[in-house]
């Protein structure tokens, strides 16, 4: 590749382009349909696993390693604890293992299977059109998505290949070993494309090419950890308490770790040949082709491996820090009728947000319950404040009822498998009838007890 040939630089720029979008639309549909399929189970394992900071990592790792989505994993922590079900100390370690979990797509990327990508593409296609069931279709989508990733890879190596012999892009790959120069690349590159396996993805692409080697891979790596600290912050603006402290959580074990490894990355690098297989071939290139892109991918999951091993040890202080540096808000009054429990953040995760519904109206049955046992006694000796206060009651319930059903209507329009639409049929109906009952109570007690007022009539009433 020479100067004097321009429409090559077009030919690679829309190849590394075109497979880097593809890549990134595979891993998503890949995630969404595995968060859909798998999300329901994974919430009841992270759930159940989390009685020590021990087993809360291993269910963390286990949970994102399936979903293929550490965003995900920490929606389902923030939802147990907004819940009471999990403490902010018991999430640390889920967050920890999620960010082991996310080192297997490295793994599942490194592996030279994209000769098998458009017969994946094909498979999934046709397992998605042709299923009955939905839950089906989604694995069939799920299939698509890892085929769609593998072809983008592919794309993007042939549109890598003339680098080889490209003079000023080698120099500029000789600069990467300079652990500063590689971070700062990872850093940028992460946080254009807000996606951490985007970078790793081209970092083993361009590996098993041979442009690359493991020093610089490693360096290119712990900047896209850095890169994705600013993707978290930025998902976390507007979001509620507990999604803010686990995005800081986040932050702290990538920034720290980055820190601790960048000045010993020539030792790291030795270690993991060390640990790797090798490759017996013709060339040294073939060889670094061949041994690079599975060292980078061992790299970056012994990294995350060694980071949470030295957190865990300190989950107590971290969370007393985290609490420090995102602190309570001044503690105020909320209405009644204004839900505590409903948070956009968990619409695209259906089991979650049933769970956070049934807990809306656990709340709204509590005040249902509460205004029946009032109703009587203020019907028969109640006075004027009493009654006003009962209706005022009813009209909260009311508000709740109609934020409960639009939230069951937004859910509704998402992706939903059996049992999820019974579920949100069942919610309904359950929200249905306890407005009704609150209605029984405004349109019968608390005009009745007006009347008596009106009246004069003074009655004591007496429980039992």
């Amino acid at each position: 590749m020479t100067d004097a040939e321009p429409l090559a630089y077009g030919a690679m720029i829309t190849g590394l382009g075109g497979g880097l979008a593809l890549f990134l639309y595979g891993m998503r549909k890949m995630t969404e349909a595995l968060k859909i399929v798998a999300g329901g189970g994974m919430k009841n394992v992270l759930a159940r696993l989390t009685s020590n900071r021990f087993s809360a990592v291993t269910a963390g790792a286990l949970v994102t390693a399936v979903i293929q989505s550490s965003s995900v994993t920490t929606v389902m922590v923030v939802s147990f604890v907004s819940a009471g079900v999990m403490t902010f100390s018991q999430s640390i370690g889920v967050i920890l293992g999620a960010n082991i979990g996310t080192t297997i797509t490295a793994q599942i990327i490194a592996f030279k299977i994209t000769k098998y990508a458009l017969v994946m593409i094909a498979a999934g296609f046709l397992i998605e059109i042709l299923a009955k069931r939905r839950k089906t279709r989604y694995y069939g989508t799920m299939l698509m998505g890892l085929g769609l990733l593998f072809f983008g890879m592919e794309l993007m190596s042939n549109a890598a290949l003339p680098l080889r012999t490209y003079q000023p892009f080698i120099e500029v790959m000789q600069e990467m070993r300079n652990p500063f120069f590689g971070m700062l690349a990872g850093v940028v590159f992460t946080t254009l494309v807000q996606s951490s396996s985007a970078t790793t993805g081209i970092v083993i692409v361009l590996a098993t090419q041979g442009l690359i080697t493991l020093e610089a891979g490693i360096a290119l790596l712990l900047g896209a950890s850095v890169g994705t600290c600013i993707t978290a912050m930025l998902s976390a603006i507007g979001k509620p308490r507990e999604a803010v402290k686990a995005a800081t959580v986040h932050v702290i074990f990538n920034l720290v770790g980055v820190v601790i490894l960048l000045p010993f990355i020539p030792q790291f690098a030795d270690l993991v040949r060390t640990v790797s297989p090798e490759v017996h071939v013709l060339t040294d290139l073939e060889r670094l082709a061949a041994e690079v892109p599975r060292q980078i991918a061992n790299a970056h999951t012994l990294f995350n491996v060694a980071s949470t091993l030295v957190f865990i040890c300190f989950t107590g202080t971290l969370a007393a820090l985290v609490e420090y540096m995102v602190p309570s808000p001044a503690v105020v009054s909320i209405h009644k009728g204004k839900p505590v429990y409903l948070q956009e953040l968990f619409l695209d995760q259906p089991a979650l947000a049933l769970d956070q519904v049934k807990l809306e109206l656990g709340r709204m049955g509590g005040m249902v319950v509460n205004a029946v046992e009032q109703s009587l006694p203020s019907a028969i000796s109640g006075d004027e404040e009493t009654l006003e206060t009962l209706r005022l009651n009813d009209d909260a319930i009311d508000k709740l009822h109609e934020e409960i059903l639009a939230y069951l209507g937004k859910l509704s329009l998402g992706d939903l498998v059996e049992p999820q639409p019974l579920r949100i049929e069942e919610y309904t109906g359950v929200a249905n009838y306890l407005e009704n009952l609150g209605d029984i109570v405004e349109s019968g007690f608390v005009p009745a007890g007006f009347k008596r007022l009106e009246r004069g009539d003074r009655i004591r009433y007496r429980a039992g």
